[in-house]
């Protein structure tokens, strides 16, 4: 690794060495953000394909950008995770990406975002998850960058092993941040998903679908979809 990213591998295992397991993925994305000079960063995990689950997002924008990949269920971090490639998206405001949906909404809801860059996070040869960089610049990182960059998120891996068994049981919704987003994509979505199995009859394919494709259509998030769901009493339609 460069001394850039040496740099930044300590960075992030500083951040999470000592720190409460409701602090520690706040810290690594704000420690990713940080140590590879971009403006911002989330952690997802990947537990079952094509199911997502929110770690952290250094702050609104890196919210919004996953929102939207959770909700379309295509975008950069979606690929990353299915192939185990880094996923580079240089010029986000010109350059055509292969995920339409992804790409028009991006230009539409965070404008000022130039550049995204999606990298797996391995835990030996599984996929974990996924870190998401932003970048309001177009061309943030070069491909010698995304090399080091890679090698940054195996210390991301290695600062998240403090929270496995929270992440591998799933046994309750971890008191992270933002919290409300957190719960929804950990618990409340795969209720919603039931409730509406029973209530209309539907897979849970297709009712995961259902709610997807509302949220598309609304505007609104997959969260707020969800909480929708829920809040409708048991009688609703």
């Amino acid at each position: 690794m460069t001394a850039e990213a040496v740099k930044a591998a300590r960075m992030v295992a500083e951040a999470a060495a000592g720190a409460s397991l409701e602090d520690v993925p706040r810290r690594v994305c704000e420690a990713v953000r940080d140590g590879l000079g971009v403006d911002g960063a989330t952690l997802s995990l990947l537990t079952d394909t094509p199911s997502r689950q929110l770690l952290a997002a250094s702050d609104d924008a890196a919210l919004q950008l996953e929102e939207l990949q959770f909700t379309l269920l295509e975008g950069p971090c979606i690929t990353a995770a299915h192939t185990g490639e880094p996923v580079a998206v240089h010029d986000l405001r010109h350059e055509l990406t292969p995920w339409p949906l992804f790409g028009a909404l991006m230009r539409e809801k965070l404008p000022q975002i130039g550049s995204v860059y999606a990298l797996p996070l391995f835990f030996g040869d599984y996929v974990l998850g996924t870190v998401d960089l932003l970048a309001l610049r177009a061309h943030a990182l070069d491909e010698e960058d995304l090399v080091q960059a890679s090698d940054v998120a195996d210390a991301v891996t290695a600062a998240l092993m403090t929270t496995r068994e929270m992440i591998i049981t799933g046994s309750r919704a971890p008191d992270w941040e933002p919290r409300a987003v957190v719960r929804a994509h950990w618990f409340d979505t795969a209720r919603a998903v039931t409730t509406l199995v029973t209530r209309r009859g539907l897979s849970p394919e297709d009712a995961l679908a259902l709610m997807r494709a509302e949220a598309f259509r609304s505007g609104r998030s997959l969260a707020d979809i969800t909480a929708d769901v829920l809040r409708d009493p048991p009688g609703g339609n």
